[in-house]
């Protein structure tokens, strides 16, 4: 770098006593390499000035409009773009306001990054940002509904990480005690609910929640003769043992069970066996508003059926 700041200083030193088309194309080179993208495209328009540019004409245009180019992707990530947007009254005062999710759209790709869960008050149209800690993820969406029951809406916000064990990032906000509050986020909740998955002989397994001190029993013989004989002998025994594991969240989905205007989360965990594509079901637990924290209503497990 220190090279190149000096290369570009005896280029411009050279021009100031030459003003040589070769040291215009050179200046610009340097000063694309060192990163100053504006400096660049200025000295290119200065080489194009020339009746017989270095090395060509054809070759600074190319390299102008590969500058623009990346100048518009800067652009493009450095200003938010509004992933979506819902307009309902968040805080309760009858006048509706705007609930938007921004982010800036990574070229080429369907993540997005710095993603922000923004209000807008309908009376005094100010806007008020709210970063998620986890902010960069694909298809991030919005829900609005009443969880808490306080007779207005909530927000859910979701957004999948992209990861092989297809998980997912989501918050709930709340606007309770005259402030938009932070109720619900995935990372405490991955946290919170812990699990063991144990194999067990005559082709079973089973799955401890710790949380709530529950065990759930799966019948494995599903999952077909070749797979059970992998790791079972002929007895039903094991050959060694085994351990699987509980993913994180990777779904949570708003449900109003009761059909009383207040929705519950439905909380999706896979369980996985062997290794993270062998599947063995979900654990499946609803949420409901306590007044304080979202706490396990019911929990339990649904395995995949098997072939008659």
């Amino acid at each position: 770098m220190y090279d190149l700041r000096k290369a570009i200083h005896y280029y411009q030193t050279k021009i100031q006593e030459t003003n040589d088309p070769y040291y215009w194309f050179f200046l610009a080179d340097a000063q694309i390499r060192v990163g100053l993208t504006d400096e660049a495209l200025q000295t290119i328009d200065n080489a194009l000035s020339f009746p017989n540019p270095y090395p060509s004409k054809q070759v600074l245009l190319e390299m102008k409009v590969k500058l623009q180019h990346f100048l518009l992707r800067e652009i493009n990530q450095n200003n938010p773009s509004i992933v979506t947007e819902k307009r309902v009254d968040i805080d309760g005062d009858g006048i509706i306001d705007n609930v938007l999710l921004t982010a800036n759209k990574t070229p080429d790709s369907p993540l997005w990054q710095n993603i922000t869960l923004v209000i807008q008050n309908g009376r005094t149209n100010h806007y008020q940002q709210f970063p998620l800690k986890d902010n960069l993820g694909y298809n991030p969406t919005l829900f609005l509904g009443d969880f808490t029951d306080n007779k207005v809406d909530d927000i859910l916000v979701v957004m999948d990480t992209g990861g092989s064990s297809g998980t997912i990032y989501t918050y709930v906000f709340s606007y309770i005690n005259g402030q938009m509050r932070q109720i619900f986020n995935s990372d405490a909740f991955n946290e919170d609910y812990k699990y063991s998955v144990t194999y067990q002989d005559q082709y079973k397994a089973t799955v401890i929640s710790h949380k709530l001190k529950e065990k759930y029993i799966l019948e494995l013989t599903y999952k077909g003769n070749e797979y059970l004989t992998e790791i079972y002998n002929k007895n039903g025994i094991l050959k060694a043992s085994i351990e699987g594991w509980v993913n994180p969240l990777s779904g949570l989905y708003p449900v109003d069970f009761n059909r009383d205007g207040k929705y519950e989360l439905e909380a999706y965990q896979r369980i996985a066996g062997r290794y993270n594509a062998d599947s063995l079901g979900f654990v499946q637990t609803v949420l409901k508003w306590n007044g304080h924290v979202f706490g396990p209503d019911r929990q339990n497990v649904a395995i995949f059926g098997g072939e008659i």
